[in-house]
């Protein structure tokens, strides 16, 4: 699958943006670089973290994922067995800017409780694999 176009050339931050952005697209390489899941482990890991994401929207967040090579599929034995998606080594040299939106987040969601700690979504990705 070839590469989606930058919206804007030569731009880092459309470029990084439309790689990345989107609602779901740094939760799914979040869980993707604790480990590889198929497609309905991933959507209930989001389902608890959040209100839910649709069938189509993930199946969607996820192809673009693999057209700008940050991921992959792998089907894990004879049809009708499941797609394994998991990071591919590109994927993983966005983990430490992961790590920085996570720690932010962090960060803000500590400012906007007063100091309260809430849940959490787990440990930081850079001790996932880097």
């Amino acid at each position: 699958m070839p590469a989606r176009p930058n919206p804007i050339s030569d731009c880092p931050l459309t470029a990084t943006w439309a790689a990345v952005g989107g609602k779901w697209k740094l939760t799914i390489l979040y869980w993707l670089a604790r480990e590889p899941r198929h497609f309905a482990a991933l959507r209930r890991q989001l389902d608890a973290v959040s209100e839910g994401v649709s069938h189509k929207v993930l199946a969607q967040q996820l192809q673009e994922l693999i057209a700008d090579g940050l991921i992959g599929r792998e089907r894990a034995g004879a049809v009708p067995s499941p797609v394994i998606y998991s990071l591919t080594a590109y994927g993983q040299t966005a983990l430490p800017m992961l790590e920085e939106v996570r720690r932010w987040g962090e960060m803000h969601i500590l400012r906007m409780q007063g100091g309260r700690r809430g849940p959490s979504c787990s440990a930081p990705a850079e001790r996932v694999r880097l």
